[in-house]
């Protein structure tokens, strides 16, 4: 690919970074270039790019135009001359919430609002005459708040996501009602819809379009039964009742028995108050209907009350009025909808199906009827970007007379920002999808797309791995638009990157190294792709010149004999798809992006397995059957939802590698002298860690306008731990007297930071800044921490930092952390693994490694599955699943399927073109 022109001179110098693991690096990036910082996982890439040259490009950025940069405090550099502003696009998804929707992050669908609001067609409900449009061009945004009160990601995760508030007593069924009170969506929603326009057949009112009636976010566009969601959500009477027990008997799950003994006497009153008896005592199987309605949907509910329909229900608790376990359930759940962690867990105990009555379409019949061209905005929001892009092209050539004078501007905008995302190989998503469901690849080059229409230049931008979840036949497409989109137009492209394609076609790479964690840091070898492959020594010039490769398997196992067949799986994309998955094999299941792997693996086969063994979770996406489950024993998925919401969670903590750490310190005659116990070492409980920073280190400072920027804790300077807890140094002996732990106890029980000398070994606060490998050996003493410790490793997270914050882990990461600690349990050789891209942020070196541990599963007896597009494993597998022949509804079907080798051999697939040229 030819380079832009550059100046020789123009180039971003660093003199002297010291940032964690880098050794004093000193490095030339040239400007107005592809440049590819490369290296084995944590050799220092992230902490050079981002920490070092992305936050100083901010500082000085901020501080050039006279604002306050005392929270964004300088890294430690001697010095970075040449910097341009920056711009970051990391793996991070930070909209969780059910209500975005690819369509509300990217604008799409606010574009498609006001389209169908200025020239929606529609039926009169009073005489079904054609009801046409007013073409009132500021009226349908105006009225609506348009790019105001709307936001400009159609309420996405601002106002109109934040809340439903359900009525004690009301069924979730008949939706979490916001319009009964007018607060909610309602006040969200701002003015709401415009007046009314008459018929020109009959005469009749009709009320007028505006953006508002497409917004599933606001109450005049919401489906009233899902409230905008598209589902509902029934609760699994099995995970809330234990119908064998008495309610005294504790046959309420999820109550305390304090809460038991409070709400068996308004049981007693509501029983009273409609002349009935409830017997707490009695199993709840034995319960009639009425009882049985009481104490599960409450006084005040539908489900109760026909049974009673003269009477009213009680108005106070002490005379009845119970709220009912699922009612109150269901409501705490609506009020805290966008509390992630709180709906995680309270969704193990739901079971989530379509609302039937928008048919998860979101929106009410109303808009659901409005046509543009003869589609509805349901119908161009279940299109792919591609076939979006298609309709918008035949919409601008179609339109004339007044409609295209109204329309152009909106589909221009619509069709550059669509043509955009297809650009960046997202093509094959729809407006429709939830953000929740994307892939960290995906959410990062959504964010790419936002910046392609920006025009800037002079800007450094900084990516972390865009090509993750990328077929090797998509990614030529991407470089060619961070080159032709970005670079050329006199930026600096500065790219994290393994792929070995993206590599050769940079500009300039950087190789970080040689190692990872304290092995790394340094610059091993710098050039073209072509000088970095002659370099001796430099892992990834090893691989760019094949000196060194990844073998395959000699000969494919045979497995056990047996298969897990799914047939007929229609989810999604999926047209029918019957596949075998042979156990006792390692299975790759590849194709293109959107062709549907996540849809069979995880959306079918997952769902299912999680209702055959634990009858529990989703329910599965339409298929006709699986057979074969009697051939295992269980199912686990390893995903790359992240480990944790909290800050305070990390790798040592979910591995329980942190536990026996714990109670080593414990042990230690220090610790025992100052009467320290585990729970002391704990930055997540009260007693040992500073409490005003609460164990984080960090506190948040709001800079409004601009992200919260964390500063260090004044009060434990960033250690976490209170002075006594510091002072406890594993691997030292004793070193004070019977009065000094009292002295030094008495002052820092004032919450004094005190310095505490340093002897030999390492305080708790130490540890948590190690690596895996560093703590694998202070702790090869300890058995218990020493082989969850060195899972992590054989994983291929080595370099971790045992405290790095959970909320800063990728997607691969927290995937390999999960791994890590399944391979801590017993396994009967008899388990299904399913995996999502588990090389994710790997270098190849490093693939190799994780290779070795799935390998070895499979050797056991298991049966390993995993959805890749990572060549090396694919062709590293027994068995290959390859699905397309392209993405979104050009996908859905099984175009080849066995070894390898037979997989290459196959001309429609273009995986199989790929493993030819290996």
């Amino acid at each position: 690919m030819p380079s832009a022109p550059r100046r020789t001179d123009d180039a971003i110098r660093v003199e002297g970074a010291r940032l964690h693991n880098l050794k004093n690096v000193s490095l030339t990036v040239p400007k107005n270039s592809l440049v590819v910082l490369t290296g084995l996982s944590g050799s220092g890439k992230s902490t050079l790019a981002f920490d070092t040259l992305h936050r100083e490009g901010q500082r000085q950025y901020l501080e050039s135009l006279g604002m306050v940069t005392m929270f964004v405090s300088k890294p430690a550099v001697d010095s970075i001359t040449g910097l341009s502003p920056s711009i970051s696009v990391d793996q991070y998804l930070t909209n969780r919430s059910p209500r975005s929707t690819v369509g509300t992050v990217t604008e799409v669908f606010t574009y498609m609002r006001l389209l169908w609001a200025r020239i929606g067609r529609r039926r009169c409900l009073a005489c079904g005459g054609d009801v046409p449009p007013s073409y009132d061009v500021e009226g349908a945004d105006d009225r609506d708040g348009a790019y105001g009160g709307d936001g400009a990601y159609d309420g996405d995760g601002g106002e109109g996501e934040h809340g439903e508030v359900a009525r004690p007593g009301g069924d979730f069924e008949a939706g979490v009602r916001t319009g009964d009170t007018g607060e909610g969506h309602g006040e969200a929603g701002g003015r709401g819809a415009g007046p009314a326009v008459p018929c020109p057949h009959c005469g009749k009112p009709v009320p007028e379009l505006v953006m508002g009636s497409f917004s599933f976010n606001k109450p005049d566009g919401a489906c009233p039964a899902c409230t905008g969601l598209g589902t509902v959500f029934h609760a699994d009477l099995d995970s809330l009742l234990d119908e064998s027990r008495s309610v005294a008997g504790g046959a309420v799950r999820g109550w305390h028995p304090l809460v038991t003994e409070r709400n068996i006497p308004v049981l007693h009153a509501a029983a009273r108050h409609f002349g009935f008896t409830f017997d707490p005592d009695l199993p709840v199987k034995e319960y009639g209907q009425a009882q049985r309605d009481l104490l599960l949907h409450g006084a005040e509910s539908d489900a109760f009350r026909r049974h009673f329909p003269g009477t009213k229900p009680p108005a106070i608790v002490t005379r009845g009025r119970f709220e009912g376990v699922v009612t109150n359930m269901l409501r705490r759940y609506a009020e805290r909808i966008d509390d992630a962690d709180y709906r995680e867990k309270a969704e193990r105990s739901l079971v989530k199906e379509v609302c039937t009555d928008c048919a998860g379409t979101r929106l009410r019949p109303e808009s659901r009827a409005v046509t543009v061209a003869g589609i509805t905005i349901v119908d161009a929001a279940r299109m792919s970007l591609v076939e979006l892009a298609s309709w918008v092209d035949e919409l601008a050539d179609t339109a004339a007379g007044k409609e295209r004078l109204v329309t152009e501007p909106v589909v221009a905008d619509l069709r550059d920002r669509v043509r955009r995302l297809v650009d960046v190989g997202v093509g094959y998503l729809t407006p429709e999808q939830a953000t929740p469901s994307l892939s960290a690849g995906e959410a990062q080059r959504l964010r790419l797309a936002s910046l392609l229409g920006s025009g800037l230049t002079g800007v450094l931008y900084v990516l972390d791995e865009p090509t993750i979840g990328l077929h090797p036949s998509d990614t030529g497409r991407l470089i060619q638009v961070l080159c032709s989109r970005l670079r050329d137009l006199g930026n600096t492209v500065l790219v994290i990157e393994h792929d070995l394609e993206m590599l050769r076609a940079a500009d300039h790479v950087v190789d970080v190294g040689p190692g990872a964690g304290r092995d790394g840091g340094r610059i091993v070898a710098t050039g073209t792709a072509q000088e970095v492959a002659a370099t001796p020594g430099s892992v990834t010039g090893d691989c760019l010149s094949g000196r060194v490769t990844m073998p395959g398997p000699d000969s494919p196992r045979t497995g056990s004999g047996a298969s897990l067949v799914v047939r007929g799986a229609r989810a999604h994309n999926l047209k029918g798809v019957t596949a075998r998955l042979p156990l006792g094999k390692f299975v790759a299941v590849s194709g293109p992006s959107g062709s549907g792997k996540s849809s069979l693996l995880f959306d079918v086969l997952d769902r299912a397995a999680r209702r055959h063994f634990h009858g529990t979770g989703e329910l599965p996406g339409p298929h006709e059957e699986i057979t074969g489950w009697e051939h295992l024993d269980k199912v686990v998925t390893i995903d790359q939802q992240p480990i944790s919401r909290m800050p305070r969670s990390n790798a040592a903590t979910y591995s329980d590698a942190f536990t026996p750490i714990r109670e080593a310190f414990a042990a230690t005659p220090g610790a025992r002298e100052l009467g320290l116990t585990a729970k002391h070492f704990s930055p997540n409980v009260a007693g040992g860690r500073c409490e005003r920073c609460t164990g984080s280190g960090v506190l948040s400072v709001s800079m409004h306008f601009l992200p919260d920027v964390e500063v260090r804790c004044p009060a434990c300077r960033g250690r976490r731990f209170r002075g006594e807890v510091l002072a406890a140094r594993y691997g030292e002996a004793a070193r004070y007297g019977k009065a000094a732990p009292y002295g030094k106890r008495a002052r820092y029980a004032k919450g004094e930071a005190a310095d505490v000398s340093r002897g030999s070994g390492h305080d708790i606060a130490e540890v948590l800044e190690m690596t895996v490998e560093e703590a694998l050996g202070v702790f090869a003493d300890v058995p218990r921490a020493e082989s969850r410790l060195r899972r992590l490793s054989e994983v291929g997270l080595g370099y971790l930092r045992l405290g790095q914050p959970a909320t800063t882990l990728s997607g691969g990461e927290a995937q390999r952390i999960k791994l890590a600690r399944e391979l801590g349990q017993r396994s009967t050789g008899r388990t299904l693994y399913l995996l999502d891209e588990p090389t994710t942020g790997l270098h190849v070196a490093d693939t190799a490694r994780l290779l070795a541990v799935l390998q070895q599963l499979v050797d056991a007896g298991n049966t390993v599955v995993t959805v890749e597009h990572d060549l090396h494993v694919i062709g590293a597998a027994d068995w290959v699943i390859d699905l397309g022949p392209a993405g979104g509804a050009a996908g859905g079907e099984i175009v080849a399927e066995g070894t390898p080798r037979e997989v290459s051999r196959v001309a429609a697939s273009r995986t199989g073109a790929f493993l030819r040229g290996r």
